[in-house]
């Protein structure tokens, strides 16, 4: 028995308070609503709605960030900020520009069945928006942030803009659960979505979101 092993037998199990849900504070109350509901509504989101919905996702929080560019609402590896959020909805797809505000029309084609796991059954494209994951590696690999030498290497990119996806993908767990809307985090047509989307070499469609009002309310 080496003595790391006889230093961790002298530590005791440390009992945790009860988390605190009184406090006011609107985050406890996301947190204990939060979950995956796959079946949604096709009732629309408004416009403000949706815009909320983005800005929470990846929108811009901050003027500057110590690396000279808008702070976003979900951290990246090195402020490369390389996920892109494409937002499906019936009349085309958009591109989300958080740094305007806007939505850049992408293509005038409902992609919502194609934002949708291949070949899952029961479930439809109905819910009113997918959001569609999409990294640039390009901008992993010319960040203005501190240039690790890993952001070359294709694995150590690849564990940077999953855990970057999941951050956004969590933020808008939380405004779902804050806002009474359901949503689903899952996989989706990659190589058929790119294609639709008209996507440069160095991007990567990566996952999707279904986002709307729970089926059932």
């Amino acid at each position: 028995m080496n003595a790391s092993t006889c230093e961790t037998q002298t530590l005791q199990a440390i009992p945790l308070p009860v988390p605190a849900k009184d406090g006011g504070s609107l985050v406890y109350a996301a947190l204990e609503q939060r979950k995956t509901t796959r079946e949604i509504s096709a009732a629309p989101l408004s416009m403000q709605q949706l815009s909320n919905l983005l800005w929470a996702a990846c929108g811009v929080n901050r003027k500057t960030s110590p690396f000279e560019i808008p702070g976003r609402t979900a951290a990246s590896a090195s402020n490369s900020q390389e996920i892109d959020l494409y937002v499906a909805v019936r009349e085309g797809a958009f591109f989300y520009d958080a740094f305007h505000n806007l939505l850049t029309p992408v293509v005038a084609e409902d992609l919502r069945a194609a934002a949708l796991t291949p070949g899952q059954r029961g479930v439809e494209a109905k819910a009113p928006v997918q959001l569609i994951y999409v990294v640039d590696v390009h901008r992993l690999t010319h960040t203005t942030g501190f240039q690790e030498p890993g952001l070359h290497d294709p694995a150590v990119q690849k564990s940077y803009y999953y855990v970057d996806t999941g951050l956004i993908a969590g933020n808008v767990y939380l405004f779902a659960a804050a806002q009474g809307l359901a949503a689903w985090f899952h996989n989706c047509d990659r190589t058929g979505l790119a294609r639709l989307l008209g996507l440069r070499a160095e991007q990567r469609v990566l996952f999707a979101q279904s986002i709307g009002y729970p089926e059932n309310e």
